[in-house]
């Protein structure tokens, strides 16, 4: 068994595809509309499906916003260098929410960037992994 992909439903698709793949560099990787359904589905990621997790990003067409919950989490990204990589997004018109630091309780080092319909997305540094 692996994990093939996470789910996230967004309000406007074109929005969302151009931050995951411009701000944070995926690739898009199918899209697919479902007229019947009034949906569209477009998997977005790293790599090809067959060897990565990928991003599912669900547009329901009749749907302008969604309430995020309350237990909703992050999704989670490693990144070789995060200030550079902050500095990138930022360029980039992307927002980041929490500087980069070491976590609390801990020395990882993380920021998170926030997306258009405001799921957060976490950077870890993995040089500083195993120091937590």
């Amino acid at each position: 068994m692996r994990m093939l992909h996470t789910m996230l439903r967004v309000a406007d698709l074109d929005r969302s595809l151009a931050f995951y793949t411009e701000v944070l560099g995926m690739t898009l990787l199918r899209r697919k509309d479902y007229p019947s359904g009034r949906f569209t589905l477009a998997f977005v990621g790293y790599g090809p499906e067959s060897e990565q997790t990928v991003l599912e990003l669900t547009h329901n067409w009749d749907t302008d916003s969604y309430s995020l919950g309350d237990a909703y989490g992050h999704i989670a990204l490693g990144v070789d260098d995060i200030h550079s990589t902050c500095a990138g997004i930022t360029s980039q018109g992307g927002r980041i929410v929490r500087e980069p630091g070491p976590m609390k309780h801990g020395s990882t080092v993380i920021a998170f960037v926030e997306d258009p319909d405001g799921y957060k997305v976490e950077l870890i540094e993995l040089s500083s992994r195993s120091a937590a």
